[in-house]
């Protein structure tokens, strides 16, 4: 007996939505980055902080894009590191909460605002991230690997 296939149609919808949400990150935060370290100097003066934080924070995220986006590339992106992406995101939008209400950052209450907003922007990514995740997996029996044609005992 031959189970019904895993077609191209059954996955497709919610493996596109998990990509466009990666890569909606992924050009976030890149280009979060990429504003951090270019423009250092005015953010630092605008916020009241010191420059080195938005230099290594900008590197950071440049790299941690890159990441994302080749999560992002494959047709139907893989779990595991799609689940790390998700797992980062939270981490990085609890620990932005944390520092601004404890004020590790030092910057005044627009640097503050400016981290919250963020962290918001970022956990909003890691929803919309899980809800394509199990969308792909519902559709593909528990895993986003490719099962056509998948043989079962008769």
């Amino acid at each position: 007996m031959i189970s019904p296939a895993i077609t191209d149609e059954n996955v497709t919808a919610p493996a596109g939505f998990l990509r466009r949400a990666l890569m909606l990150d992924a050009l976030v935060t890149s280009g979060n980055g990429l504003l951090y370290l270019l423009a250092s100097e005015p953010i630092a003066e605008f916020f009241d902080m010191r420059t080195t934080p938005l230099l290594v924070v900008g590197a950071f995220l440049v790299a941690y894009g890159i990441m994302v986006a080749a999560t992002a590339r494959p047709s139907r992106p893989a779990p595991w590191p799609t689940r790390l992406v998700i797992e980062a995101n939270i981490g990085w939008a609890l620990v932005s909460i944390v520092a601004a209400v404890f004020g590790w950052l030092g910057t005044n209450p627009i640097g503050t605002a400016w981290t919250v907003a963020q962290a918001c922007v970022v956990a909003g990514f890691a929803a919309l991230q899980w809800v394509g995740l199990n969308k792909l997996q519902a559709r593909t029996g528990g895993s986003a690997v490719d099962q056509r044609a998948v043989r079962t005992p008769s």
